[in-house]
């Protein structure tokens, strides 16, 4: 197999790794009328009803899972997905939102999981099944406020630079259910049990999908900081800067702080991650036969700054070959150019046009760079991201192929489109953030 080949069959066996499939049979199970949740047995006579919802990319297959070891116990459900990662369920509503910027789907999807949750009483189980993507494909409106001007927010912080605990602080914020005031949205003796794939750096509990059902220790105080940080706060729609000043006065409630009362009936677990995801690209490389002399969880900053440093040290690299170096996080880009593309094609970019620079002795290893989401999806782009190998450098004195140009353009999904670096691997169903496989040849 070629190295691009290995790189991807690396990301592939991280990703099914992390794929309910594999996770959710862990932490539930039945056994004749007794339901085990995170190895607490609890008799089907406990419950009088017991119930499904969720959000996020992995929702509809953690749903299906949870339908098939639950047989005839599960009363109903309803969650929410993002737009082309539904799939078929019996008993649990699936529908689909807009994501990463909520639609009208995101508002109708919300109001008829609130509608679900109205109906429960003291006596009943709700299952929250939670995962990346939940902060857009839940979305509610401040009082007075418009859909477009809760869309104006969310994009002018996916083009900030904003950390993605920073952005959910504002969205928690914008919101009575994130930042666990869903936990108020139903009967208040109800028991929630919440299962998590985290998709945030140090698996955040609430950070992932804004945390609706745990505490928030962020405040209004936080937001305003945040949005005068990166600059938005004069961009604002008008009512909701209204928002934000009113809950700085105390006359907008505050999200779910920990001595709430509702949070003695919840139980949480992190089911899925980046660092599971890592474990087995390690054991995928090396059965290939790799090297793997580094894995590190924390991959963070600017994409771009990322790929390019990264590549730099590969470059250097003098240990045994061949040699698989794995990065798993999440970074962050600026937009300033017109073009398209993700944080993941960005920083393949960036390592290519690294890759064609000091190229004396001591820099010539050969490198294959992958970049990928776990999600299948790559900024507003229907790829996981993008490879920068050799077969392409071949390609860069053809006319029209300029990787630096495109990479000051913020171009890279164009740019890879035109050299077949472009990575499609289509709805994983999960989603623990990003990983890079490197190999050095």
């Amino acid at each position: 197999m070629s190295a691009r080949k290995d790189a991807k069959a690396i990301f592939n066996a991280a990703v099914s790794a992390v794929h309910p499939n594999e996770l959710i049979p862990a932490h539930l199970r039945v056994e004749g009328e007794q339901l085990i949740i995170f190895d607490q047995k609890i008799p089907r006579s406990a419950a009088t009803n017991i119930y499904v919802i969720g959000a996020g990319k992995a929702s509809a297959a953690m749903a299906q899972v949870t339908e098939r070891l639950m047989g005839s116990l599960l009363t109903k459900g309803i969650i929410v997905t993002k737009n082309g990662h539904a799939l078929p369920l019996q008993k649990i509503r699936c529908l689909e939102a807009g994501h990463p910027v909520p639609d009208e789907r995101s508002l109708t999807a919300t109001a008829s999981m609130l509608e679900l949750l109205a109906t429960t009483t003291n006596d009943d189980i709700i299952i929250c099944l939670l995962s990346g993507g939940a902060s857009s494909v839940w979305a509610d409106v401040p009082a007075g406020a418009t859909f477009p001007d809760l869309q104006q927010v969310f994009s002018l912080l996916l083009k900030s630079g904003a950390r993605i605990e920073e952005m959910n602080a504002v969205r928690k914020h914008l919101s009575r259910i994130k930042g666990g005031q869903l936990l108020q949205q139903a009967a208040p003796g109800a028991r929630w049990f919440s299962f998590i794939i985290s998709d945030v750096p140090d698996d955040r509990l609430d950070t992932i999908g804004s945390g609706p059902t745990v505490p928030d220790e962020s405040s209004f105080a936080d937001v305003q900081k945040i949005l005068d940080k990166y600059g938005i706060t004069g961009k604002l729609p008008p009512v909701i800067a209204k928002h934000i000043a009113d809950g700085l006065e105390g006359l907008v409630p505050e999200t779910l702080k920990p001595a709430a009362a509702e949070l003695y009936h919840i139980e949480h677990k992190i089911i899925g991650s980046n660092k599971i995801a890592l474990r087995a690209a390690e054991a995928s490389a090396k059965s290939l036969g790799y090297e793997v002399p580094f894995i590190d969880d924390t991959m963070n900053g600017d994409a771009a700054t990322v790929g390019r440093e990264f590549t730099r040290s590969c470059k250097k690299y003098t240990g045994p070959r061949p040699a698989c170096f794995l990065l798993g996080g999440e970074t962050t880009v600026t937009v300033k150019g017109t073009g398209t593309g993700g944080r993941n094609q960005h920083m393949a970019l960036s390592s290519l046009v690294e890759m064609t620079r000091n190229n004396e002795p001591g820099y010539d290893n050969r490198i294959t760079f992958l970049a990928a989401g776990t999600d299948g999806t790559d900024g507003d782009t229907p790829v996981a991201g993008a490879v920068a190998d050799q077969e392409i450098l071949d390609l860069m004195n053809l006319p029209g192929i300029s990787a630096e140009e495109a990479l000051l353009n913020f171009d890279s999904n164009r740019f890879f489109k035109k050299v077949n670096g472009l990575y499609e691997s289509g709805p994983t169903q999960t989603n623990v953030m990003d990983l890079v496989v490197v190999i050095v040849e």
